[in-house]
């Protein structure tokens, strides 16, 4: 544990400080920091269709090739627009294939999985980062029970997917937000991705789950499909894998560019996105990529090291595995992020990164916590959560409006109940400036 006056009078308090544990997400302040300052706050990413072909009246003959750019939030609406603007182009039919270039990131040996104990390897936060990562690679899938029976869609619609719905009505029943359903997804022989529903939904109730089913790739081409489809259009060809040719022999018919990443750091640390910081992590490695780094994981570490060494802060008990916190591996002391906070305070940016943090008791990850010690809003808390760990960093104020660089980890089997007691230790920060009148008054 850490705290630790930033603007004004306290006493720094430190408790086994010098340990390294699992941060959990806290770990996102660090990745976050680092890219406001590295990539700087008006980063953008820009995703690109470019075409080897001629437009011949409405048809395009030859291939498109769709090259991603690791955008960490490329949503359904933005590869709606921009291909509409094909369409807009008088561009109806593709005589050709859909090429998929993921090769923004440099990753020869993949990505290790992670295994949360959950039992559900489509949890919608295990997605791994990919250059081709389209609408967080997530699907909702809805039901809704009325006097035909049990409707159900997916959201977004998928090119190749479809639902095989065996769920039963119920005549009564209450209307929780979960009911007594399952979705289990499988392959048909025929190459498609199938999701079965089970169970039994009450008249008049609705229920949703979101879903992590596919490769990114997979699903990045399933969506694309979809959305030109849904507008009018056609492919002939088929979707596959491939490089965008380096060289003069295709034109660049569209762009669509991400908000900035003031934008998506607020998106990332409000509600512990991972595969978003996941996203920014790598692309920290690929825009500072140099030959003798093994993969853009290699170089995000590196790059990151080089950062902290520049601010004089300790990393030698530091261990980076995604710059997410969602790793076994991943490692920091107290005091190196209360030190790093201390910078994050003086930084041009320290607006940016603050105001990314979830409010007390007002939103994100935090909107629940404290309500009832009377300190909405007095606090800019990341959180952080795995099996067997919680933790938190951020900033509070006491009564004096000093504002504290606060931290703190636990790591034990029984972390899970350990939510009180951090927010004790936020409490008794924000109560700081009494406690030490107190004091004062008694000498």
């Amino acid at each position: 544990m850490a705290a630790i006056p930033l603007n004004g009078p306290g006493e720094s308090q430190y408790l086994n400080a010098n340990e390294a544990f699992n941060p959990g997400s806290i770990m996102k302040v660090i990745t976050t920091f680092a890219a406001l300052e590295l990539l700087g706050p008006t980063y953008q990413w820009h995703s690109r269709i470019y075409t080897d072909g001629v437009i011949e009246e409405d048809t395009l003959k030859g291939n498109l090739y769709f090259v991603g750019s690791g955008d960490p939030k490329l949503t359904e609406e933005r590869l709606w627009l921009l291909l509409r603007e094909l369409r807009a182009m008088g561009i109806a039919h593709i005589q050709g294939d859909l090429v998929l270039d993921g090769s923004v990131f440099n990753l020869p040996n993949g990505i290790a999985d992670f295994d949360d104990d959950g039992g559900n390897p489509n949890a919608p936060f295990l997605v791994k980062p990919s250059g081709l990562l389209t609408n967080l690679n997530v699907v909702r899938i809805r039901s809704r029970a009325d006097d035909r029976g049990i409707h159900s869609w997916m959201e977004p619609s998928l090119f190749g997917v479809k639902l095989d719905n065996h769920m039963v009505p119920r005549k009564y029943g209450h209307c929780p937000r979960r009911y007594q359903f399952e979705y289990t997804p499988s392959q048909t022989e025929d190459g498609l991705t199938a999701i079965t529903l089970t169970g039994v939904l009450p008249n008049g109730c609705s229920t949703a789950s979101y879903l992590a089913l596919m490769e990114q790739a997979d699903y990045t081409g399933a969506l694309l499909v979809s959305l030109w489809q849904q507008l009018g259009g056609t492919l002939t060809g088929q979707i596959r894998e491939g490089l965008h040719p380096r060289d003069n022999t295709t034109e660049l018919l569209a762009t669509t560019s991400s908000r900035d990443l003031v934008t998506m750091v607020r998106d990332i640390n409000k509600w512990s996105n991972n595969v978003m910081v996941r996203q920014v992590y790598l692309t920290l490695g690929a825009e500072n990529r140099q030959p003798t780094d093994a993969d853009d994981l290699a170089a995000a570490d590196r790059t990151i090291r080089e950062w902290l060494a520049r601010k004089g802060v300790d990393d030698s008990a530091m261990i980076f595995e995604n710059g997410s916190g969602l790793s076994r591996k991943e490692r920091i002391t107290a005091r190196q992020m209360a030190s790093l906070l201390q910078h994050a305070w003086e930084s041009r940016f320290s607006a940016e990164l603050i105001a990314s943090l979830p409010l007390v008791a007002m939103d994100g990850t935090m909107r629940r916590r404290l309500g009832h010690a009377d300190m909405a809003g007095m606090g800019h808390i990341k959180t952080g959560s795995l099996k067997n760990v919680r933790s938190i960093a951020g900033f509070t104020r006491d009564e004096n409006n000093t504002t504290w660089a606060v931290v703190a980890m636990i790591n034990d089997n029984r972390a899970w109940g350990a939510e009180a007691v951090l927010d004790e230790l936020i409490e008794q920060v924000h109560l700081a400036a009494r406690q030490q009148d107190v004091r004062t008054a008694g000498q």
